[in-house]
């Protein structure tokens, strides 16, 4: 494993995907069909299930996403899906281990073995012939935090909510997110990455708890900032229950800007049926403008509601890392501005 990320082909693109949870799955899984160095770079800010209850009795970072980022960089060989098959297999019954999966137990006996996360990871990416390289956002496990209005009687109150669960859950609207402690470390492995990469892809996932943590941890924001890759947001299909309801997708960028300004990004991916013609893509290209990025329409869909399909991102990916012209890549280009149809 080469020290950004990749044990592959020297000449293949070092790609970089950021998030958590099933979007960072999506995303994983097109760009392995790209490259063979990949680097995830995961979320840890999880209080919920098997993960809390690990962190909680062991102190180590959430393990969930990791497993599941480690689940889909697994090598497509018989020994590669059937260990993938292994750590996401959940006991049941209602004994001490129900609820677990095998591999956040696995990552939770690596942890204390080796005694370092992230040679823990490497270890399990050995394991299941991962091409690339699955690293936590940062060393230690991190609190959400946010301030949430309509939960008091009176409207103009808010109130601070804090976990990742209760941060999803919540009834109200969420206006604002923090990390505790407010300035993280970053895993020195992850900056390394993005400031190595050649594309870096950012969402989809839930919004507040799995996309923006990342540009909050201020040395891989500083990372993002400052490196040279390709640069590809991508919004969700539709707003999620709980998090993001009633957000537009021109919504979900004001709430990535007031976060993060100055932020930029080269494309902000979005599906084409979640987006119509008409004012409300005007209203999204201004707002991605805000990034300096161009908006790609594209169909990116997959036959499970709300759920990207990997084979159409990793279209659009390989289309970005070319470089091709939008004009080619079209087979309608939308006439304003900034905002691009693909079939």
């Amino acid at each position: 494993m080469s020290a950004d990320g990749g044990r592959g082909d020297d000449d293949a693109p070092h790609i970089v995907a950021l998030g958590g949870g099933h979007g960072l799955y999506a995303t994983l899984s097109a760009v392995r069909s790209l490259s063979t160095r990949v680097t995830a770079v995961v979320t840890v800010a999880d209080d919920g299930g098997s993960s809390g209850r690990l962190r909680a009795e062991l102190g180590m970072i959430p393990p969930g996403d990791l497993r599941m980022a480690l689940a889909a960089l697994a090598a497509e060989t018989p020994q590669g899906k059937l260990w993938a098959d292994i750590l996401q297999h959940r006991f049941g019954g209602s004994g001490a281990l129900a609820g677990h999966s095998v591999g956040n137990l696995l990552l939770a006996g690596l942890s204390e073995v080796l005694g370092d996360p992230v040679a823990a990871l490497d270890e399990a990416a050995r394991l299941l012939g991962v091409d690339g390289r699955v690293l936590p956002m940062s060393p230690i496990a991190l609190d959400i935090e946010a301030d949430v209005w309509g939960l008091e009687s009176d409207p103009r109150v808010s109130r601070v909510i804090r976990g990742q669960v209760a941060v999803a859950t919540t009834p109200g609207k969420v206006r604002r997110v923090r990390l505790r402690p407010s300035d993280p470390p970053a895993t020195e492995q992850a900056v390394t990455a993005v400031g190595a990469a050649d594309l870096v892809v950012l969402g989809p996932g839930s919004w507040f708890s799995s996309v923006l943590p990342h540009v909050l941890v201020p040395e891989l924001a500083s990372a993002l900032r400052a490196t040279e890759a390709r640069k590809v947001l991508v919004l969700n299909l539709g707003p999620e229950p709980g998090e993001t309801t009633g957000f537009s997708a021109e919504r979900h960028l004001h709430v990535l800007s007031q976060h993060a300004p100055g932020f930029r990004v080269h494309h902000v991916v979005v599906d084409s049926t979640s987006v119509p013609p008409g004012s409300e893509r005007d209203h999204l290209a201004r707002a991605a403008a805000v990034f300096g990025a161009d908006v790609i329409h594209a169909d990116v869909a997959g036959a499970t509601p709300h759920a990207h399909d990997p084979s159409k991102l990793a279209a659009v990916f390989a289309a970005v890392l070319e470089g091709t012209d939008r004009a080619d890549l079209d087979s309608s280009t939308d006439s304003r501005k900034g905002s691009t149809s693909w079939p």
